[in-house]
């Protein structure tokens, strides 16, 4: 009788394990971590101040999850040792649902398409230069990443692609007299996780490949917000236009034996004018009038001879940039700046380089441009992606 029961309770238990089996369906969730990061060691020589130091280094990992073929997320946090400080920031956090071939939609925070080298060239083992070029980055006078929503893709037209975004976000604030930073009344912050205003930004981009071996990328990109002063203020009806046009060359050419690679970007800004009264001193008022106009652009250049019959020639990369930044004269934040820079980098695979880098920015800066600029630098950087 035992033998029965014990026989039965087996043949059960088998049955629901063979049912459970059944039950079961494979997941399509799917997580990586990728990302990259840096070390290095700076030199400066500002006005005669001379300055070096090795840097802590950035490490910079990306979260991805694929919840399902249509339905993934992605984020990226950025771990960055300046002086004595840890810094950590979230670059983006968002959700993108893929609707067709041809159309993908995103919310949160993402990096936004204004031209091309915040979005796609910053990464320290993807940027040529251990620096960015004058105008572009935090402090820059465009925006790199908005909370909000966008829609993009990309189709063909012929042998040509064309890919394109449209995207709204929190709109930009902008720095008045009553602020932190007074002087810088009239220029643009970005990073607004709220907004300070009902007003909304706009911005699209446009990017034209016209040959089938995609060698060559044009784009166009605008952003707009027609209101950037906080809500109830004198200065709440102030708008801002912005436009950026960006181009991309990459290829091999037999001739010179080698990939070269060219990468030049323009970005204008126009906010409306208005009278700033700014303390310059306790108790000392002034008045800032001027025309709200900034813009800031680079060209840059590299050279790889990636058909040298030598490895050691072939991971070889020379590189040039040029960039500008210029300000509004007559504002707290004036600044007319131009930088050259050159390098030679070593690349150890497709994904790790070391670069070594002269630097040259020159110019004038501060209220009425009564500041020289006058600044050399010479860095050394490891950039690894992941």
């Amino acid at each position: 009788m035992k033998k029965i029961i014990l026989i039965g309770f087996l043949g059960l238990l088998f049955f629901n394990v063979k049912a459970q089996q059944n039950d079961f369906k494979p997941s399509n969730n799917q997580f990586m971590i990728r990302g990259y990061g840096n070390v290095g060691y700076n030199s400066f020589d500002n006005n005669g101040d001379k300055t070096s130091s090795f840097n802590g280094g950035t490490f910079v990992p990306i979260f991805l999850f694929k919840a399902s073929e249509r339905l993934m997320f992605e984020a990226e946090l950025d771990f960055n040792l300046t002086g004595d400080e840890l810094e950590i920031d979230v670059e983006y956090a968002d959700v993108m649902y893929v609707l067709n071939d041809y159309m993908n939609v995103r919310a949160g925070k993402f990096l936004l398409p204004f031209g091309t080298f915040m979005e796609r060239l910053h990464p320290s083992w993807i940027n040529r230069m251990p620096t960015r070029p004058l105008g572009f980055g935090h402090d820059g006078i465009a925006p790199i990443s908005g909370v909000g929503v966008e829609l993009r893709g990309a189709f063909r037209v012929g042998t040509s692609t064309m890919n394109y975004s449209v995207y709204s976000t929190n709109g930009p604030r902008l720095k008045t007299p009553m602020g932190e930073e007074p002087l810088e009344s009239g220029s643009l912050m970005f990073m607004n996780l709220k907004d300070n205003n009902n007003s909304r930004a706009y911005g699209t981009r446009i990017g034209l490949l016209p040959f089938s071996d995609s060698s060559t990328e044009l784009g166009f990109s605008y952003y707009t917000s027609s209101k950037v002063g906080t809500k109830g203020s004198m200065y709440e009806n102030i708008g801002a236009n912005l436009y950026a046009f960006d181009f991309s060359y990459v290829k091999q050419i037999p001739v010179i034996r080698g990939t070269v690679d060219v990468k030049a970007q323009y970005n204008k800004s126009k906010i409306d004018n208005i009278t700033y009264n700014v303390e310059e001193e306790p108790g000392e008022f002034e008045d800032l009038i001027f025309n709200n106009e900034s813009k800031s652009y680079y060209g840059q250049l590299s050279y790889r001879p990636t058909m040298s019959e030598t490895n050691f020639i072939k991971n070889l990369e020379f590189v040039g940039r040029y960039s500008k930044l210029e300000t509004p004269e007559g504002s707290g934040f004036e600044t007319n700046q131009k930088e050259y820079s050159m390098g030679l980098n070593y690349w150890l695979n497709w994904h790790s380089v070391v670069k070594l880098n002269y630097q040259s920015i020159t110019g004038e800066g501060g209220h009425d441009g009564g500041e020289e600029i006058d600044q050399k630098g010479f860095f050394v950087q490891w950039a690894i992606g992941f």
